[in-house]
C-alpha cells in the first residue's frame, strides 16, 4: 500500500483526491498547506488523518512514501528538491518547471537519490493516448508528417489570478500548451527548430501563443495556446496514409477518429471517473517494481519539453523573475 502525501490542496489536488478513491494500492495520509485552515479543510473532505501547515514537516513524516506536488509551478522547483531530500517519490503536476535548468536540478537529485520522479501529464496515460500510440506504432497511418494541436479559452484578465501572474509562472504557454507540446514530442520527438509568435498582456504573461516546430525527419508541429481567446482544443495528425482527428478536449480524450484506406473508424477511448486514476495507478505499478522513471513519460522527454518552452518564450519576450 503506497502512502501519499499532497502538496498544495487546490482545485487539481481535489481531483487527484477523488481519482484515489478509485484506485487500488495507494491511500493519502497526510497533507500539507501552507494554510492550515486549507490542510485541515482538505482532510476533511477526504478523510486524511494527517494534516500540516508547512511542507517541510510532510517532507520529514516516516509515513509518506510518495507525494503529489500540486502548488503553482513557480514552486514546483523548490517543492520536489524539498521532498526528494526527505526521501520521498515525486509526482510533479505540469509544467514540470518554470524552464529547463529548473527541470534539470530537479531530475539530477532524484537520479542521484535513487528516487521516483514523473511529470504528472495525466494524458499520456488515458485509454485514448494509450490507442493513440498503438494506432500509429501499427503503420496505419503510415509515417507522421504534421501534428497540429491547440487549447485555449477566454477569460477576462485578473492580475490576482495565478494565471496572470508573471511570479506565478502565469500565460498560456506553461499552463495549457503544454498539452499540445506534448502531443507533438509524443509522435515526434524533440523539435530541432522553433518559430514563435505571442502576445503578451498588460500583466507581462503570454495570453496567446502560437508556435510551428520543425524536427529532424522534415515533420512539423503546429501548436497554440491563449487565455484571452476560445480554441477548438482538438488535435490533427496527418500521416502519409490517413489521419487521426483528436476531439474536443485534446488533452483528455473520449474517443479517435481515424481515417486511412481502410475508411472511417471511430475508436472508443471513454473512461470513468475524471482520468487522473491512470497516471496514480502508473506510478504505483513503477514503484512495485522498483522502478524510477517511466518509460511513458520519462524525464528526459520532460526537460526536452521544458527547453522547448524556454525556446518559445524567449522568441516572444516572457522571462520570469530571476531568469
Amino acid at each position: 500500500m503506497m502512502r501519499w502525501g499532497v502538496v498544495g490542496p487546490g482545485a487539481i489536488a481535489t481531483g487527484f483526491a477523488d481519482a484515489m478513491q478509485h484506485v487500488e494500492g495507494g491511500v493519502i495520509t497526510a497533507v500539507a498547506s501552507r494554510s492550515g485552515e486549507r490542510a485541515n479543510a482538505f482532510g476533511d473532505r477526504f478523510g486524511i488523518p494527517t494534516r500540516y501547515a508547512d511542507y517541510a514537516a510532510l517532507a520529514e513524516d516516516p509515513e509518506v512514501d510518495v507525494v503529489y506536488v500540486s502548488t503553482p509551478h513557480s514552486r514546483h522547483e523548490v517543492d520536489t528538491l524539498r521532498l526528494l531530500e526527505g526521501g520521498k517519490h515525486v509526482l510533479c503536476e505540469k509544467p514540470f518547471a518554470l524552464n529547463a535548468r529548473q527541470a534539470r536540478r530537479m531530475v539530477a537529485a532524484a537520479r542521484s537519490r535513487g528516487l521516483f520522479l514523473m511529470e504528472a501529464i495525466w494524458s499520456r496515460f488515458l485509454p485514448a493516448y494509450r490507442s493513440l500510440v498503438d494506432i500509429i506504432g501499427s503503420g496505419k497511418i503510415g509515417e507522421v508528417l504534421l501534428v497540429e494541436a491547440d487549447f485555449g479559452f477566454q477569460r477576462p484578465v485578473d492580475p490576482e489570478h495565478r494565471l496572470f501572474r508573471l511570479d506565478l509562472g502565469g500565460g498560456g504557454l506553461l499552463d495549457l500548451g503544454i498539452y499540445p507540446l506534448q502531443l507533438s514530442s509524443l509522435l515526434l520527438g524533440t523539435a530541432e527548430h522553433v518559430a514563435a509568435e505571442g502576445v503578451v498582456g498588460e500583466t507581462g504573461v503570454d495570453e496567446a501563443v502560437a508556435a510551428v516546430l520543425r524536427f529532424s525527419g522534415g515533420q512539423l508541429g503546429v501548436i497554440k495556446a491563449a487565455l484571452r481567446m476560445k480554441m477548438a482544443c482538438t488535435a490533427r495528425i496527418t500521416g502519409t496514409d490517413g489521419v487521426i482527428e483528436v476531439p474536443a478536449f485534446m488533452h483528455c480524450p473520449n474517443s479517435l477518429t481515424l481515417q486511412s484506406a481502410a475508411g472511417v473508424e471511430e475508436i472508443d477511448g471513454s473512461y470513468e471517473g475524471n482520468g487522473l486514476r491512470f497516471e496514480i495507478e502508473e506510478v504505483h505499478r513503477l514503484l512495485a517494481a522498483g522502478s524510477t522513471e517511466s518509460r511513458v513519460m520519462p524525464l528526459d522527454e520532460t526537460i526536452a519539453l521544458a527547453s522547448t518552452l524556454d525556446a518559445i518564450r524567449a522568441q516572444i519576450g516572457v522571462a520570469y523573475p530571476d531568469e
